[in-house]
């Protein structure tokens, strides 16, 4: 199979993701500097990750420079992605939110890539004997853990689950720190069954990633549940101050 459907697959979730974030870009000229940002770490991420996690392994290979420029990782991306909003939201002085608006549409864009990694063949599962009626045949015909269905599964669960979020007006400012952390523990998990090199015995250069990216959601859930604090109390002084201040 070739490569063309999982390179068109992945050109519909970044294009699903600037349809979406034109319209929220309305509200303010700085988004769409934020949003360009957020892509450029993302693909920045997403290689560095790759080339970290078993990139290297291609060094000195035939096909050594096919495989550092089409291997990416969304463990990668989402770190890079993060890390970029954040210089950018400084860099502009933008200080609302703009993490629910991400953790929305990235779940989506994540999963239709996966579509394409179906179709590709690659992001495999690990090989399971005897064959279940769950498996999935590799090129080969080799019986595996369907890896790719399964995180699909994950994030358009998620994309359901943020939305609902959005709606109900719960956990606000926290849905992206939120999905940052279960992705992580999700991927962290599911690396035991999928096929990808061990950089220490029992354990991938992914898995890795996935507890940095858990890490990085967890303590951006920290200051923002912080700030939101101090930001109540200090509304609370200013009301204070200003009814005391009434004849």
């Amino acid at each position: 199979m070739t490569a063309s459907p999982y390179g068109f697959l992945m050109l519909v979730g970044i294009g699903v993701s600037i349809a979406f974030w034109r319209r929220v870009a309305k509200r303010d000229d700085r988004l769409m500097l934020i949003y360009i940002a957020a892509l450029t770490g993302a693909f920045l991420g997403a290689k560095l990750i790759y080339i970290a996690a078993e990139g290297w392994l291609h060094f000195g290979a035939p096909d050594m420079w096919l495989q550092l420029a089409t291997g990416k990782s969304i463990l990668g991306a989402l770190m890079g992605g993060f890390a970029a909003v954040e210089i950018a939201k400084k860099y502009t002085g933008y200080r609302s939110v703009t993490g629910d608006w991400f953790a929305t549409i990235v779940p989506v864009s994540v999963a239709i890539g996966r579509i394409g990694c179906l179709l590709h063949g690659c992001c495999l599962g690990e090989i399971c004997e005897p064959a279940q009626w769950w498996t999935l045949r590799d090129a080969t015909g080799v019986p595996r853990w369907p890896a790719v269905p399964i995180e699909i599964a994950f994030n358009l669960l998620a994309a359901a689950t943020f939305l609902i979020l959005r709606r109900k007006r719960l956990l606000t400012g926290q849905h992206f720190h939120l999905y940052m952390i279960a992705y992580g523990l999700f991927r962290f998990a599911h690396e035991f069954v999928r096929d990808t090199p061990r950089v220490v015995p029992g354990i991938s250069g992914y898995q890795i990633a996935a507890l940095v990216l858990a890490l990085m959601g967890a303590v951006g859930f920290l200051i923002r549940q912080k700030r939101a604090i101090d930001e109540k109390a200090e509304g609370a002084v200013t009301v204070r101050d200003a009814l005391a201040a009434k004849p």
